[in-house]
């Protein structure tokens, strides 16, 4: 891998940043310091210091992400900002799991790790996904059996059992399994009620930090990693 490209998957500014890192010398490979930033390097034997401290290469990058409202679940797009322009990060190989509504916000998990992708968006591995759901009018109680058992949101669809636990007159915890378009407010509107906000809380063993506000993010812990691996499973 070229010094460069290392040196920025490692976080540590884009290309060109990374370039007059090398340039003012402040790196070094295997105790050497080098000063031309298109140097093949080994990821996995060379050891790379920045100001002294030593880089390690992460292959595999889970990051969750307090999606806010406004932006798109994509890598790309030519209207509206993605969810990877939150990250500014210089890495080419992500990509969200998933996919929210732009005007949804919560938990997003993004990796490159595109066998955990598929096995957490798989309709045969049963992932629960939790929301947040404000209504425009009260819940209706007569509604929750229907969710219970699997309502249906049009005349060829048919959501599978949900879970529901209503926490004030106008808001409600809505548990799925699936991710059907616009399900979550398909399914309010099949119960005559409309969303008014909507926010993911929950993916399979992943539960949004509290403490990330809407368009900030942080790496997944080694705990939680081991829970979505073991998800997987």
């Amino acid at each position: 891998m070229r010094l460069d490209k290392f040196l920025a998957h490692a976080g540590l500014g884009t290309r060109k940043e990374v370039k007059e890192l090398v340039r003012k010398g402040r790196v070094e490979i295997n105790g050497q310091r080098v000063k031309k930033d298109d140097l093949k390097i080994d990821e996995q034997t060379d050891q790379v210091c920045v100001d002294g401290e030593i880089i390690a290469y992460e292959s595999a990058v889970y990051i969750m992400l307090n999606k806010p409202q406004g932006v798109v679940s994509a890598t790309e797009d030519s209207r509206y900002s993605t969810v990877l322009d939150c990250l500014e990060s210089s890495r080419n190989d992500l990509f969200p799991v998933g996919r929210l509504d732009i005007d949804t916000e919560g938990l997003l998990l993004i990796t490159n790790d595109g066998a955990l992708a598929h096995d957490l968006l798989s309709p045969k591995k049963h992932v629960d996904k939790t929301y947040e759901v404000h209504l425009e009018k009260a819940w209706d109680p007569q509604y929750e059996p229907a969710i219970l058992e699997g309502i249906r949101i049009s005349d060829e669809e048919i959501c599978q059992p949900a879970v529901l636990k209503q926490i004030e007159d106008q808001v409600i915890l809505l548990t799925i399994q699936e991710g059907k378009f616009h399900q979550v407010k398909r399914m309010m509107h099949a119960c005559d009620n409309e969303v008014t906000y909507l926010k993911r809380l929950t993916m399979g063993p992943l539960t949004l930090d509290e403490a990330l506000e809407p368009g900030q993010w942080r790496a997944c812990t080694e705990e939680e990693i081991t829970a979505l691996k073991k998800h997987k499973k």
